[in-house]
């Protein structure tokens, strides 16, 4: 919520399997539409959400950094983006979230590095509640995005958006039942 409505509240509760955002903005002089799709990380959700990833241009994997499970529970969602997302240019983009909590954390930044360039994808940690890389975190997806899109690499060409300059993004946050998955 800290992306689409500038806000976060502690008392928000998991995703309980899809929710939808949509945000304008303004990008390289182009204005763009940007579907977020948060799909639920639990387990009990995973045949809802497999469906979301068809046609996504980015998704967005996030972690808490003070829960180990749900990092490694990152690669089996990579997987699950790799096996249902029917856009081979697909841009992924690995989130350590709750950077505010760094007495408690739990998975280096060096090792998220790592898997995520060891896996082809963007790679950023920020904070949902102080809003610390939140912002950044989505310029640089819409970025590589349109680069991609473009297929010049540069981005943000003519038409770099694509049909009707709409961005569709997804997002799964990796986290453990037990703890809120709060994310951007």
């Amino acid at each position: 919520m800290q992306y689409t409505q500038d806000t976060f509240d502690s008392k928000t509760k998991n995703t309980i399997g899809v929710d939808l955002k949509v945000r304008m903005v303004d990008f390289m002089g182009k204005r763009l539409k940007l579907t977020l799709w948060d799909t639920a990380g639990q387990e009990r959700f995973r045949t809802l959400t497999a469906s979301y990833y068809r046609g996504a241009n980015g998704v967005v994997l996030v972690y808490d950094v003070t829960n180990r499970a749900s990092f490694e529970h990152v690669k089996d969602w990579l997987e699950e983006v790799n096996v249902y997302c029917t856009n081979e240019r697909v841009v992924r983009m690995l989130v350590g979230n709750k950077i505010d909590r760094e007495d408690d954390r739990k998975v280096t930044k060096v090792e998220a590095m790592d898997f995520a360039r060891s896996h082809g994808m963007l790679f950023i940690e920020c904070s949902a509640k102080t809003k610390e890389g939140v912002n950044q975190a989505f310029q640089e997806l819409i970025q590589k995005t349109l680069e991609v899109q473009d297929g010049s690499g540069k981005g943000g060409g003519a038409g770099a958006a694509g049909a009707g300059d709409r961005i569709s993004l997804g997002a799964a946050a990796a986290d453990n039942e037990d703890e809120p998955g709060l994310c951007c």
